[in-house]
């Protein structure tokens, strides 16, 4: 038996399958990004103030988060003077966001090209349906209703997977936007205590 909406709609549950992958992904991601990085950078200063820059590295190297990757960035170069390290911190500050941002704009996308998709396929179905009645053949109800309901059917199919697109690009903003803030708070103390103008403190 054939879907209602025909092969357009499986395009349309394809775009909405391969968003949510990549949100379930991109969610994922970002969860594990966040971490109380506060506590992470005061822990990392006291181990470095106690003369031990190798143990401090390593605990930045066993927590795979940006705020680690930001301060072990600020440890290898804050003996290369201020503005070396503020180099360093902003260069690996971008990798981290630029990493954190990849595959987001995908469900963006996604969505935008649902409704035309969606549009593509009511149109193919109303063509459809008019060929039948302006066909020499005898036409059933079944079949006229059949091409409409497709039609419908596809529409439907391309705003859902738009809306659900937009919700799902919308929550990963919001927690993108809230690591970005927190990864920069972090760059601007790592900064502040590892600074070579701080270094008699």
């Amino acid at each position: 038996m054939n879907f209602a909406g025909g092969p357009v709609f499986w395009i349309l549950a394809a775009l909405g399958a391969g968003a949510l992958a990549v949100f379930l992904e991109r969610f994922v991601e970002l969860r594990r990004a966040h971490i109380d990085w506060q506590d992470f950078v005061k822990g990392v200063v006291n181990v470095l103030e106690s003369g031990n820059e190798a143990e401090a590295l390593a605990i930045c190297e066993d927590t795979p988060v940006p705020a680690a990757n930001v301060t072990a960035a600020a440890i290898r170069h804050r003996k290369s003077g201020s503005q070396a390290m503020h180099d360093a911190i902003d260069a690996q500050g971008r990798a981290e966001v630029a990493r954190l941002r990849r595959r987001i704009a995908t469900i963006s996308v996604m969505g935008g090209v649902a409704p035309l998709v969606g549009l593509f396929g009511t149109i193919v179905g109303f063509i459809r349906a008019v060929s039948l009645v302006n066909g020499d053949a005898i036409v059933s109800k079944s079949e006229l209703v059949s091409a409409s309901v497709a039609a419908m059917t596809d529409a439907a199919a391309g705003i859902a997977v738009a809306v659900a697109a937009a919700i799902m690009y919308a929550a990963l903003r919001i927690r993108l936007d809230r690591i970005v803030a927190d990864l920069e708070a972090a760059a601007t103390d790592v900064f502040a205590r590892l600074s070579p103008k701080e270094g008699g403190r």
